[in-house]
């Protein structure tokens, strides 16, 4: 695909998996590309040289730079330096993720909250920090990494599932207050995938409680049935979900389906995904809010797409 060089994205949670994948990938694309991640001076020293050498040996633009979603004045800074060095961010991926699972009743509020902090406050927190920058340029594109499981709730996931499913929920409405800024907002929803974030899963700290819960046999149940998903012939290679990106951002403004399944465990979510987003523009219309279906850029107005992609075809 040919791409316009100077078109510059920004990546959050870019140190392994989904983010470092798309990194290297859109950089061999020929975008400026921002890796971000925390502690590139620490635990991710070694990530962050890898990367660099990388990018150095093939020689195109991937720089890696300091971000904690977690963090305000964090976000704040990486965001005000990558545009004082390019002028503007073109692309927007909110990638950062944190997976939690164990028995709902043992997770504290606190528990519950460091996941929302990653998963949903984080991408707030970028947006919020892009998009003035964006709106004045009329145009940029937010995709927003979520999950099959920000559409159907996983047992013993409530702090990943709550968090996805919030993270949806904003996703939505930034694509509907946007659009008369010419700015796209959408969702990819990966299944299960071969990627280090079930390896960084945290459980509850409570114990105690959970152990109340063995009776059931949760924890056998949990393990197994992330080995089976991850194994899974059908399981497919994480490059998929890269793919499934790029084909996004090369399509026209306007004309990107608001979400996007990947992998064949989810599939079975499109009839489900296709009649909430009918009764979504239903809704903008019967509440009188019809322009709100429109993508104004720059130089057209663009009726956005209701109906939906199912996967990276």
């Amino acid at each position: 695909m040919s791409v316009d060089e100077n078109r510059v994205v920004l990546i959050t949670g870019a140190s392994t998996g989904f983010g470092r994948l798309m990194a290297e990938a859109l950089a061999d694309e020929g975008f400026q590309v921002f890796a971000t991640m925390r502690d590139i001076a620490g635990r991710n020293a070694q990530n962050r040289a890898d990367i660099e050498a990388a990018a150095s040996n093939k020689n195109v633009a991937l720089h890696v730079m300091e971000m904690d979603v977690t963090s305000d004045s964090s976000v704040q800074a990486c965001v005000a330096g990558v545009l004082s060095r390019t002028g503007k961010i073109d692309v927007v991926i909110n990638n950062a993720g944190l997976v939690a699972n164990g028995v709902t009743e043992a997770f504290t509020a606190e528990e519950f909250r460091s996941v929302f902090e990653t998963n949903s406050f984080g991408v707030v927190r970028v947006n919020r920090a892009v998009l003035p920058a964006m709106r004045r340029r009329r145009s940029g594109l937010l995709v927003h990494i979520s999950s099959g499981a920000g559409r159907v709730v996983l047992p013993y996931s409530a702090p990943y599932c709550a968090s996805k499913f919030a993270l949806e929920a904003l996703a939505d409405t930034y694509r509907f207050e946007l659009a008369p800024f010419g700015v796209d907002s959408i969702i990819v929803e990966p299944g299960v995938f071969r990627t280090e974030i079930f390896q960084k899963s945290t459980q509850p700290a409570d114990t105690a409680r959970s152990a109340e819960y063995e009776g059931a046999n949760y924890r056998s149940r949990i393990d197994k049935g992330f080995e089976q998903a991850l194994n899974d012939p059908e399981a497919t290679d994480p490059a998929e979900v890269v793919r499934a990106v790029i084909r996004l951002i090369g399509m026209p403004a306007g004309q990107r389906p608001l979400r996007t399944l990947v992998g064949a465990a989810v599939q079975a979510m499109s009839p489900y995904n296709e009649l909430a987003e009918k009764y979504r523009a239903g809704l903008a219309r019967a509440f009188g809010m019809e322009n709100l279906l429109t993508l104004d850029t720059a130089g057209d107005s663009l009726p956005i797409r209701t109906d939906l992609a199912s996967g990276p075809s």
